[in-house]
């Protein structure tokens, strides 16, 4: 069984849960899903503060595959797979964008290091430059 957690950057430069769903309505798996999205997400809008405003969307899909049909107490985490997906004005602020978010993928996020101790993590960056594409 597959849980997933997706968090989307409001205008407040906050992360919520696109399902609506607030941190007491998850179960403790999605809420550890819910926490390594959110300190990925911090992580790069860290490192883009003063490109912040070039950011039109930031949100991140975490995936997490457990060991069993159903949520129960023995369920263990066997992979994780984390979506990332960003728009921005211009193709330069995407290679910034690109850079924060594999910085913060690789080294700096440390719920995202965790979740490679507990099980293999993959990752997917999806980047759309609105401004510089061609009608």
């Amino acid at each position: 069984m597959t849980l997933k957690i997706t968090l989307s950057l409001d205008s407040d430069r906050h992360f919520k849960s696109t399902d609506g769903r607030s941190a007491d309505q998850l179960n403790p798996k999605e809420l550890f899903l819910y926490a390594a999205a959110n300190c990925a997400g911090l992580t790069i809008i860290g490192m883009l503060k003063e490109h912040i405003t070039s950011l039109r969307l930031l949100e991140l899909s975490l995936e997490g595959t457990i060991s069993t049909p159903t949520v129960v107490a023995e369920s263990r985490f066997t992979s994780f797979n984390i979506i990332y997906r960003a728009e921005c004005p211009t193709l330069k602020d995407e290679t910034t964008i690109s850079r924060a978010i594999n910085l913060a993928h690789d080294k700096y996020c440390g719920l995202l290091q965790m979740l490679r101790k507990i099980a293999p993590l993959s990752h997917e960056v999806s980047i759309v430059a609105t401004n510089d594409i061609k009608a």
